[in-house]
Formats: structure tokens, C-alpha cells, sequence
């Protein structure tokens, strides 16, 4: 039997190094990453048999959270997605209401959390706002910073502090002039 004179450069499929294979079926440079691969596609098998048992467990948990208006720190936790701390330190805070019903007997309304945890939708941009960036009623991050002798960094910061729409066109910042005039000027 003779061998084969065939060098096909190659890249390893788990160690991703260059070897030549002998022949066009070969995939792995050594017998040893051939066993760590084999072996590694085992534990993510392994890994995803054990999600959709877990998925399984918690969908039938879910929908008995979902019918009770009261719930605990833990089925939060599942329900929501947010850590024990999280809750903990929400509830500390006074921005949850909790009782305590004794020991490891929290409740948390679940209307509460969803108005929480819903996101806030912001409000479309009308004809007063588009009528704001006209040029005579914009500054320049450097025009305000001129005029109310500001550092720029300041005056950037105070724009993000308070929401305040900007629109950029080629290198430059513009702001509407009644709202930096409200912080800087109020009267």
C-alpha cells in the first residue's frame, strides 16, 4: 500500500492552526483536537438539552406567576429577568412598594415592576421643535460657551443633563437658543 504525496494546506478546526492534511476529508491537525472537539460538541448538546428542559420547567412556572396580582422576590427574579439585588435595592428605595408577610414572606405587586420596567415611549418630534433649528434660533456649543462664558465640556454636559435636542450638521452643534437661555439666563 502506498501513501499519499498529497499536501493540502489546511486550517485545524479547533485549534485553527495551519497543518497539511493528506487527505481533502481531513479536518483536524492531530487525533488530540479531534477528541476535544468531539468532546466539546457533547457538552454543548449537553448544555442545550439542559435550556429546553429548563425552559420547559419555567414556562409552566410563569404562567401560574402570570395570573397572581402578588409575587415573590424570586418569581420576580424569573419573571423579569433582574437580579435578587436589584429588587432588594428597589424596594429599599421606597420605588417598590413591598410587604412583608415574615420571614422570606416578601410580596411585590406586579403591576408595580411592569411600570417600572416597561419602556418610556418619547414623545414625536412636532412643528414647534423642527421651527427650533432654524438658523437665527440656534447657538453653537461655542457660541454659548462664548457668550456665557462656559466651558465647553460644561455646556455639553448641561445639554445631556437636560435632554436638550441637538442637531449636528458637518463639525458643528446646534442648540435652540430658548432653552440654553432658560438655563443660563432664567427670569
Amino acid at each position: 500500500m502506498g501513501f499519499s504525496k498529497l499536501k493540502i494546506p489546511k486550517l485545524c478546526e479547533f485549534c485553527e492552526k495551519p497543518f497539511e492534511a493528506k487527505t481533502v476529508s481531513t479536518r483536524f491537525c492531530s487525533k488530540y483536537c479531534s477528541e476535544k472537539q468531539a468532546k466539546r460538541q457533547k457538552n454543548l448538546a449537553k448544555e442545550l438539552e439542559e435550556k429546553q428542559s429548563f425552559l420547559k420547567q419555567s414556562a409552566k412556572k410563569i404562567a401560574q406567576i402570570q395570573t397572581r396580582p402578588y409575587i415573590s422576590v424570586s418569581e420576580a427574579v424569573i419573571l423579569f429577568g433582574i437580579s435578587k439585588d436589584t429588587i432588594h435595592r428597589l424596594i429599599k428605595s421606597g420605588r417598590i412598594p413591598a410587604h412583608n408577610f415574615g420571614q422570606r414572606l416578601t410580596r411585590v405587586s406586579k403591576l408595580d415592576l411592569e411600570s417600572l420596567f416597561t419602556p418610556v415611549e418619547s414623545p414625536l418630534e412636532t412643528e414647534e421643535e423642527k421651527s427650533d433649528f432654524v438658523v437665527g434660533n440656534c447657538y453653537t456649543i461655542s457660541e454659548v460657551s462664548k457668550k456665557y462664558k462656559a466651558n465647553p465640556g460644561t455646556v455639553n454636559n448641561l445639554i445631556r443633563r437636560n435632554k436638550i435636542p441637538t442637531k449636528q450638521v458637518g463639525s458643528f452643534v446646534y442648540v435652540p437658543k430658548r432653552y440654553i437661555d432658560e438655563i443660563f439666563d432664567p427670569k
